[in-house]
């Protein structure tokens, strides 16, 4: 069978075209980010909306000519970063009133700019990823500690614009906590905000614009708080009988003041899937680091802690005639072995899914936040509902897992992982019937719809119950005026009034 891409529907002004791309590898690349449907519709050789053309841009000028062109001729343009999304972000069916889309691939601003070792911070590029800006800083022997698990391959103007948390459970675990100042270049114009320890004056600009996902503009670089690099180190793995014993801990761990570094509680399937565990028992990895002092110390009362719960260094290895034969290690080996089953299964999980996608399975993953005193009855609908939508969808049982990826005095963020048989040419419906079914209890049981995958386009109609409505109002009326043609990131956030597009090209 043949498949046909549709002819770009623009030519660009010659004074652009050496940075701009309308080769069938470009387009099909920068159509899709990395979520189970967008992997599933790739696989499939789907691509019904690509972009008329990239654009790389290699300097900030050249990104502004490539932003007046498209605000001045009615052209959407996506931001890409990494193309790391797993919420249809930067995905380009844009929709009806729009002469075509561009998608601006920010790759080339990849560079650490300045690094101020008096204040420990540094100004980067947007289109840096991870590991270039850790190669970058490595030299002065700093880091941005912000390691989520697209760390790979996303991006820095990515993280920011999408709220991204990384790896670390407690303090600095958004990006939100790391920007200290940015720049953004809209259709309207620069924005860029002054460089500043904090400030008491008025709502924050830098605020306004994190998160906004390619909505209100493009950001091109950031002045981030860095830090030194860890020295010391220390990681325990822990068992408990049951979850709700490890979900008391981590509690009681969250509201210590002692603000680990890493406090991952898995359920007895999830440290199945991760290697972590044997499936009998919930799995705690407890970590702390610093880049100044000892921290055994630390360790040594979040055990005690976790003893309180009935936490320890046990865990069940298999079983001799038919018993269950429990072998007590040494803690470090015990450690080691669930630790370091657990980092690989962390990196691996990606790359594990999309073999699976290949495989005709439907593998989704679904994250939120939650008040402690609300926790119980999320996870309870959460799960009912996944697995009603089991039934419902694939006419099967399928398999559901959770952990908690992040902890606050205040509440936890619950990370859902479902795997279920999926049914060739039905994947897609049923992935949807899944997703429903857990955003709704999700919304129903007071959690948020994302803590940190963001909103993008897949979780936009639950993004607009969950928001206060002259919220939305204010997002809107800030849109017309940094983006008063309404062409950046159509559909990401806020809904386009009808024909925008189309009307706005006469105001111009």
């Amino acid at each position: 069978m043949k498949y046909l891409y549709p002819p770009p529907r623009l030519t660009a002004p010659v004074s652009l075209q050496g940075m701009l791309r309308d080769d069938v590898l470009a387009r099909a690349g920068h159509s899709y980010g990395k979520s189970y449907a967008d992997v599933v519709r790739a696989v499939a050789r789907h691509f019904p909306h690509p972009p008329d053309l990239v654009a790389y841009p290699s300097t900030e000028s050249e990104l502004v000519s490539v932003l007046d062109w498209c605000a001045s001729s009615n052209i959407a343009i996506v931001p890409y970063g990494g193309g790391t999304s797993v919420v249809g972000g930067v995905e380009t069916d844009i929709g009806e009133g729009y002469r075509g889309c561009v998608t601006i691939d920010l790759s080339y601003l990849d560079k650490v700019v300045e690094v101020d070792t008096t204040s420990l911070s540094a100004l980067i590029q947007a289109g840096a990823t991870g590991p270039a800006i850790d190669a970058q800083l490595s030299k002065y022997g700093l880091t941005l500690r912000h390691y989520p698990q697209s760390f790979e391959f996303s991006t820095l103007g990515g993280w920011i614009a999408t709220r991204a948390a990384g790896h670390y459970a407690t303090v600095y675990t958004h990006i939100d906590e790391m920007v200290e100042s940015l720049r953004v270049i809209s259709p309207s114009g620069i924005v860029e905000t002054r460089r500043l320890p904090a400030s008491g004056a008025g709502p924050s600009p830098d605020r306004f614009f994190i998160g906004s996902e390619g909505t209100l503009g493009i950001i091109t670089e950031a002045w981030m708080r860095v830090q030194r690099k860890p020295t010391y180190r220390v990681s325990r793995g822990v068992f408990f009988d049951n979850f709700n014993e490890g979900v008391e801990c981590v509690k009681e761990l969250a509201q210590s003041g002692l603000y680990p570094t890493n406090c991952r509680l898995l359920d007895p399937g999830e440290a199945l899937l991760s290697g972590s565990g044997d499936g009998m028992k919930a799995v705690l990895i407890l970590g702390f680091e610093s880049a100044d002092h000892r921290v055994e110390a630390v360790m040594s009362r979040g055990m005690e802690i976790c003893a309180a719960h009935g936490g320890s260094l046990t865990e069940s290895v298999g079983s001799r005639n038919g018993v269950s034969v429990t072998e007590i290690s040494s803690s470090a080996d015990v450690d080691s072995r669930s630790v370091s089953k657990w980092k690989d299964s962390f990196i691996r999980a990606p790359y594990l899914r999309d073999e699976l996608v290949l495989m005709g399975i439907i593998v989704e993953t679904f994250e939120t936040a939650v008040t402690w005193d609300h926790f119980d009855e999320l996870d309870e609908a959460v799960i009912k509902a996944v697995r009603g939508a089991f039934a419902y969808a694939t006419g099967s049982k399928g398999w559901i897992t959770r952990r908690f990826t992040h902890i606050y005095p205040d509440g936890p963020a619950v990370y859902y992982t479902v795997v279920a048989p999926g049914r060739a040419g039905a994947e897609l419906e049923q992935w949807r019937t899944i997703k429903q079914a857990a955003s709704e209890a999700v919304l129903a049981n007071f959690g948020t719809i994302t803590h940190h995958h963001a909103v993008g386009r897949d979780h936009r109609r639950w993004y607009e119950l969950e928001r206060p409505y002259l919220f939305a109002e204010i997002l809107a009326a800030a849109k017309k005026v940094l983006d008063p043609g309404w062409v950046m990131n159509p559909g990401v956030l806020i809904e386009q009034p009808k024909n925008y597009g189309a009307l706005s090209i006469v105001e111009h």
